[in-house]
């Protein structure tokens, strides 16, 4: 499609990393290693919590379904994105990129409340320690978790419908590796002022509530271990946020710097490399997190392979 020529799209031609051929190798094998070491990671994590009996808590309930939610947003941009550097055909159908775009938004925005649920879920845990399991109840648990996929579905299902009553776009040539919303309404002939505003406002309520809950929730986490008289049992404490705490601050100051900025319509590097990272890095680094810096999980794992050696 020739620039400037307003017309409804059949398809659209993702430019990726095109503008440096000569890395393609080497980002191929970069972005093929990531992949492989997070599907075997948050699909190791979901697995070993199911089968551990340790690993049955609120805690682990809420980090298996952040693992499953890592596992699916990053297989939904790198297959596409890995095949698009090589290929000359860069194409993908109109139908197929809505469909991405939906499915990435609803992992996103259920990540994003469910690093809220799961810093809820530490407050409970250390600040109401003798009441913990009985606060945190299966029942609640499904409720909060099954709250974090409806609200995101809704929320992406509202872009969605935007983006689709879009008539006609100057261009199908996407400077971006996936079809993400922002990229697309840069593109629109039309007055697309309703859709930019919709998402930076569901962007930022959702980012500020989020924030808001975790904020709190570590608050009074703050104030409880400074109470403790138990040097260990600060340490603990500390040690146990820890993990939480790196997810949250890697994986929001991305979401805030490209979603809940006025100029979220800028597509250029500074924005593929920071999309790169909370869609190809970070699904990578959480399970790593959560497991390196976690007794639990690695007790866990030493005593199912010692079960299964021993077997």
């Amino acid at each position: 499609m020739v620039e400037g020529n307003c017309t409804a799209v059949t398809h659209f031609i993702l430019l990726g990393f095109s503008d440096v051929p000569e890395l393609s190798v080497l980002l191929s094998l970069v972005f093929l290693l990531i992949y492989g070491v997070t599907v075997l990671a948050n699909l190791g994590m979901t697995a070993l919590i199911r089968v551990s009996s340790q690993l049955h808590t609120p805690m682990y309930f809420f980090l298996s379904h952040l693992s499953f939610v890592d596992f699916c947003y990053s297989s939904i941009i790198v297959p596409k994105m890995l095949a698009n550097i090589f290929n000359k055909d860069k194409a993908i159908s109109f139908l197929a990129c809505m469909v991405q775009f939906y499915l990435f938004c609803t992992c996103v925005v259920t990540e994003v409340f469910l690093l809220a649920v799961m810093a809820y879920d530490r407050f409970v845990a250390i600040c109401n320690p003798l009441l913990y399991m009985v606060i945190m109840s299966p029942k609640l648990r499904m409720v909060l978790v099954s709250g974090c996929y409806l609200c995101a579905s809704v929320c992406s299902l509202i872009h969605l419908c935007l983006a689709l009553e879009i008539p006609s776009f100057k261009s199908n040539v996407v400077n971006h590796f996936f079809c993400d919303i922002p990229p697309l309404l840069s593109l629109a002939c039309s007055d697309v002022t309703i859709n930019k505003v919709v998402l930076f406002v569901v962007a930022t309520f959702n980012e500020s509530l989020s924030i808001v809950i975790i904020f709190t929730s570590y608050l009074f986490i703050l104030i409880t271990i400074l109470r403790m008289r138990s040097a260990e049992g600060r340490r603990k404490a500390f040690s146990t946020c820890a993990s939480h705490l790196t997810a949250i601050t890697v994986f929001h100051g991305t979401i805030l710097s490209i979603y809940c900025s006025s100029t979220s319509e800028n597509t250029g590097d500074a924005d593929k490399v920071a999309t790169v990272f909370y869609t190809v890095v970070i699904p990578m680094l959480n399970p790593l997190i959560y497991s390196l810096r976690n007794k639990d999980v690695k007790g866990a794992l030493g005593k199912l392979v010692n079960s299964k050696i021993y077997t």
